[in-house]
């Protein structure tokens, strides 16, 4: 038997499960919806979505609402009355009666250990509180956020080496698979949903701008170390360094200690630099972008924009300016 299906997604992450979807004889994806195209980079440049990309490199048709919310794009996904509506980081919320319109299910491919991590960045968050494992949570969708009954979890670690966009990867692949392997089960009723533990909740709201801001006085190195890799690349952090922004996008704590204050600069040579953080931890600093630069390792900093910095001179959090 043939499935229909109408796809709701935006980022990359939900473009493996796209992909399968269509390579898969037992569906057919009448409709993808998507964000609408946004401007990106320097230049504002008018940028479609990842899903939207991809959809219409396989001709499928493609539905883009400010607002799906009574929306024409919205009445047109209820006419098709697919048999399965699937979110993958869609990014709005779906009414009671679009969710209505599948014929056997709504279900939301979420990246997270539900009911851990509802919301729009439960990577982001995993990460930066130092998780050693997230995962992915196929669910009924419902019209509270992330709350619907789980019907199927998988787990994927989270190594030292990992960031938002390493992990983005791993889950979006864990999705894919997870959610192949259990819409069948969905379409002949062989599942046994688990009704999330409301005190067991916990939230991962869209970052905010000062969450980007680095604080060597209050984050220990560990803590800074989970912080770059929990916004990278997404959301990269900065600190201010020579009266300028400079985002730092990998670091490694060290186990060793210093006495000066944190922020300040304790060793530097043409290929290193450390620096104090937060009770007498040391982080050294392997990657960052100075304003107006592109992304690079510290030696090239070092080399170039950064070859005034001097042991004892201290960063600052910008915030504090």
């Amino acid at each position: 038997m043939t499935y229909s299906v109408v796809l709701m997604g935006t980022p990359s992450f939900a473009v493996p499960i796209l992909e399968a979807l269509l390579e898969n004889n037992n569906y057919d994806v009448k409709a993808v919806v998507t964000q609408p195209d946004r401007p990106q980079g320097r230049k504002h440049t008018l940028t479609p979505s990842p899903v939207k990309v991809a959809a219409l490199a396989q001709n499928v048709p493609v539905l883009q609402p400010e607002k799906i919310s009574g929306s024409p794009e919205m009445q047109q996904v209820i006419d098709i009355n697919p048999d399965f509506i699937v979110t993958a980081a869609f990014g709005q919320f779906l009414p009671t009666k679009l969710l209505d319109a599948a014929k056997i299910a709504a279900v939301n491919t979420h990246a997270s250990l539900l009911p851990k991590y509802r919301g729009g960045a439960p990577v982001h968050y995993a990460i930066m509180n130092g998780d050693k494992e997230t995962g992915v949570s196929i669910m009924y969708m419902v019209k509270k956020m992330d709350a619907g009954d789980v019907i199927d979890t998988i787990k994927v670690p989270i190594t030292s080496t990992d960031n938002v966009g390493t992990m983005f990867d791993k889950l979006s692949i864990a999705g894919r698979d997870l959610l192949l392997k259990t819409l069948p089960k969905i379409a002949t009723g062989n599942i046994d949903p688990v009704v999330q533990n409301e005190e067991e909740v916990t939230f991962s709201p869209n970052i905010p701008h000062d969450m980007q801001n680095l604080n060597f006085a209050t984050e220990t190195a560990q803590e800074l170390d989970w912080h770059i890799r929990g916004l990278y690349p997404t959301h990269p952090a900065f600190v201010q360094v020579l009266d300028q922004r400079v985002k730092i996008t990998d670091v490694t704590p060290l186990s060793e200690l210093t006495a000066q204050e944190p922020g300040t600069i304790v060793e530097k040579s043409k290929k290193q630099l450390k620096v104090a953080s937060a009770n007498g931890t040391v982080v050294q600093i392997n990657r960052l972008q100075p304003a107006g630069k592109s992304e690079m390792a510290i030696s090239a900093y070092l080399n170039g924009a950064g070859k005034d910095l001097e042991v004892g001179q201290k960063w600052a959090t910008i915030n504090e300016r």
